[in-house]
C-alpha cells in the first residue's frame, strides 16, 4: 500500500520554508500609494511663537496631522494632541507650508517645537 494518497504531493515543505515563500510572495506586491504618502517639505513658514507665553517661558509641542492637496499645499490641519495654547499658532503656520506635488491628496503627522530659549528663524 502506498504511503500517500491519490493526489497528495510527496513533498512537504517545512513553515520556515512556508513563511520564506509568503515573504518573498508580499515583496513582490508594488506599494503604488506609498511614494505618493511621502511629501517633502518645499518651504516652510516661521511659527510665530505667543509673545506673552515667550516671555513666560512656556514651551511645550504641537502635535498636527496635515492634509495635503496633489498640487502641496495644504488643505486642513488638526490638532492631534500637545499644548492647547500653542496648537493655534502652529497651525497657522504649518497651514502655509508648501509640500512636494503628488497624485492624490494623503496627510501627513508633523510636531511642532515651541522653546523660549531658541532662536527665531526668521
Amino acid at each position: 500500500m502506498s504511503r500517500f494518497f491519490e493526489g497528495e504531493s510527496m513533498i512537504k515543505l517545512s513553515p520556515r520554508w512556508k513563511f520564506c515563500c509568503l515573504l518573498v510572495m508580499l515583496s513582490c506586491i508594488p506599494a503604488g500609494f506609498a511614494q505618493d504618502a511621502t511629501h517633502k517639505i518645499l518651504k516652510k513658514a516661521p511659527v510665530q511663537y505667543p509673545e506673552d507665553l515667550k516671555k513666560r517661558g512656556i514651551s511645550g509641542t504641537v502635535r498636527l496631522k496635515v492634509h495635503i492637496k496633489p498640487d502641496g499645499s495644504v488643505k486642513d490641519t488638526e490638532v492631534l494632541g500637545g499644548s492647547a495654547v500653542l496648537a493655534e499658532s502652529a497651525q497657522k503656520s504649518v497651514s502655509q507650508w508648501k509640500f512636494s506635488p503628488a497624485s492624490t491628496e494623503s496627510s501627513v503627522e508633523v510636531v511642532v517645537h515651541f522653546d523660549p530659549a531658541a532662536k527665531s528663524e526668521n
